[in-house]
């Protein structure tokens, strides 16, 4: 901007705030700026999914979109979460700009995490996919509204999931994890997209684990196919 209108830092700083407060710019972070079309003056910010791109660049951070905003973008979340959700190798803060939201989420071995390309009227957005994204519904259910919602986000995900896939993804997360959606999955009726991640969790699997990890186990009843306590109802 400075180059093409031919000004200083500072005139351009102040150029920036007048548009600012005329809500025509927002800045999701630091140094970071983005136009707002008249359609998204009400939101006061550019929609995430829209920005995040740039907004990566910009910080040379490695992201993907995950949980609940990767559900709705494979098409398996009815309603519009309240944030957007993103995976990066560290803990980050919050950011919040007008009324849009995104949080950070860390995540071990980011970079294996099986992602998808998505396109946006500006940018192309990095996304888990659906075979990663059950696996961190369940990893992070706590983050994804409970397990009675990650158990609903999964029963419309599942047509998505491809079983091969979902045993070559469960290599990129703790074996409970795999062991708790595998269980969920046949519980939902998905059971066909099962098999091959049975197989992996009865070679990797070395003891059983809890459904519910903070719920107790007393009178829970024992799945011996996923080496799984059961102790939580939909």
């Amino acid at each position: 901007m400075q180059s093409a209108l031919g000004i200083s830092a500072a005139a351009a700083k102040l150029a920036l705030n007048r548009l600012a407060k005329k809500n025509v710019i927002a800045s999701p972070a630091r140094g970071f700026y983005v136009i707002v079309p008249p359609e998204y003056r009400s939101l006061g910010c550019l929609p995430a999914d829209q920005f995040i791109p740039a907004l990566m660049k910009h910080l040379d951070l490695a992201y993907y979109a995950g949980l609940l905003s990767a559900a709705q973008l494979h098409g398996a979340a009815d309603q519009q979460p309240q944030e957007f959700q993103v995976f990066l190798a560290k803990n980050r803060r919050s950011i919040q700009c007008g009324a849009v939201r995104v949080a950070f989420l860390a995540r071990k071995r980011l970079a294996e995490v099986p992602v998808q390309n998505f396109n946006t009227p500006r940018g192309t957005l990095l996304v888990s996919s659906p075979e990663a994204t059950a696996l961190d519904l369940v990893g992070y259910a706590h983050d994804a509204g409970g397990l009675g919602q990650v158990a609903t986000v999964l029963s419309e995900l599942a047509e998505r999931i491809d079983p091969e896939k979902l045993a070559a993804a469960a290599r990129t997360v703790p074996v409970a994890w795999a062991q708790r959606l595998g269980y969920l999955l046949e519980h939902l009726g998905a059971a066909a997209k099962t098999p091959a991640l049975k197989e992996y969790v009865r070679e990797h699997a070395k003891q059983s684990t809890a459904l519910l990890p903070t719920a107790r186990r007393a009178r829970s009843r024992r799945n011996k196919g996923w080496k799984l306590y059961v102790n939580a109802e939909r």
